[in-house]
């Protein structure tokens, strides 16, 4: 065997269809395109959402809502992940800069600690938001809760 004599299975390949080549290919006239219609004219491209002229679903359907420009997204940080990570690092300070080194925050986001789980720890925590429970607990124990 040499690569001079390889040949693909017998029916494997297909040549390919030569549309609009004349009525002797079998192709020509409409060129598989069948009579008349958007979809034979050339530069044909079907709008999004077009149901063939019944009014579309994007236009049937009300518009409801709206969006608050002035709402504001926080990443929710309970105390208990400050206690586990006052412990397990040893900090006495934990602001978005340290949650951020070690993992609990990813890029540039307002962080709310929220007062889920026990804080055993002295700790100063810098934060964009605190809820009342979590602001309690921190001076409960003799930190501080500073807002940015």
């Amino acid at each position: 065997m040499k690569l001079n004599n390889l040949k693909p299975a017998a029916g494997s390949t297909h040549s390919r269809r030569r549309i609009g080549r004349g009525p002797g290919s079998g192709l020509g006239g409409t060129s598989t395109r069948g009579h008349k219609g958007a979809k034979a004219r050339s530069g044909y491209k079907r709008k999004i959402g077009f149901e063939g002229g019944q009014m579309p679903l994007q236009r049937r359907v009300p518009k409801a809502g709206f969006k608050n420009i002035n709402h504001k997204e926080y990443f929710a940080v309970n105390l208990s992940t400050l206690q586990n990570l006052a412990e397990t690092k040893s900090l006495t300070k934990i602001g978005i800069e340290e949650l951020r080194k070690f993992g609990v925050v990813k890029g540039k986001v307002l962080v709310k600690i929220l007062g889920n789980g026990e804080l055993k720890a002295k700790i100063d925590v810098e934060a964009n938001a605190f809820s009342k429970t979590a602001e309690e607990a921190i001076k409960a124990v003799g930190g501080n809760a500073t807002i940015i």
